[in-house]
């Protein structure tokens, strides 16, 4: 049952903090003028580099803490801190605004062929907040057994996100600027709470309260 809890806590914060709904409509505007097989083609590629990195971080992100000095419960309060800024950019409707400048410099200043790995990889998928969340979660998942979890846990929520790119289009029109709003509200009110207690076991971990 513990292994249960762990891993819908764990699929909900990656899913809150990827958010793969939000990114249909940046998918669409960052792929504008290809065809249906180019944007799937650049959707699987995407989905696949952002599984890589999110997997590395996965497996090796604590022994990067270790190497740098950083004890687990210091990175639990700086990333919960960052899980919280980023649910305090959905519900005030901040972070859609950055993610689609970023879109727009990638048009500019990348290669069409170049997209999958930036912008959609890095940083849509496999930003910051993700990163910093699947480290936050690998601390919570120990042994061979809770790290494979994760990996599924990862997999599982990049199946969605290669979904959602697949029906961008169709998504998008089905929200609708009312529906992705609530939507992003939503989601945000989630990842703050969760942020709230990666922000409590760190410093329960610090402390040792």
């Amino acid at each position: 049952m513990a292994y249960y809890d762990l891993a819908v806590s764990a699929f909900t914060t990656l899913f809150v903090t990827v958010d793969p709904p939000g990114l249909a409509p940046l998918f669409l505007g960052v792929t504008h003028g290809m065809t249906r097989q180019q944007r799937r083609l650049v959707a699987v590629r995407g989905v696949l580099t952002a599984f890589c990195i999110l997997g590395l971080f996965a497996l090796c992100g604590a022994k990067i803490l270790q190497t740098v000095g950083i004890s687990m419960g210091a990175f639990r309060i700086a990333g919960g801190l960052m899980l919280f800024t980023i649910a305090f950019e959905m519900i005030f409707e901040l972070r859609q605004q950055r993610r689609s400048r970023s879109a727009d410099a990638a048009i500019t200043k990348e290669h069409l062929h170049h997209i999958a790995v930036f912008p959609i990889a890095i940083p849509f998928i496999a930003g910051p907040g993700a990163l910093s969340a699947t480290v936050l979660i690998a601390g919570t998942m120990e042994g061979v057994a809770g790290k494979l979890q994760l990996i599924g846990v990862i997999a599982a929520v990049m199946a969605l996100v290669v979904a959602a790119l697949y029906m961008a289009q169709k998504v998008d029109k089905v929200l609708g600027v009312s529906g992705r709003l609530l939507l992003n509200r939503l989601l945000g009110v989630l990842l703050a709470a969760l942020s709230i207690q990666f922000i409590i076991d760190g410093i329960r971990s610090a402390f040792g309260f």
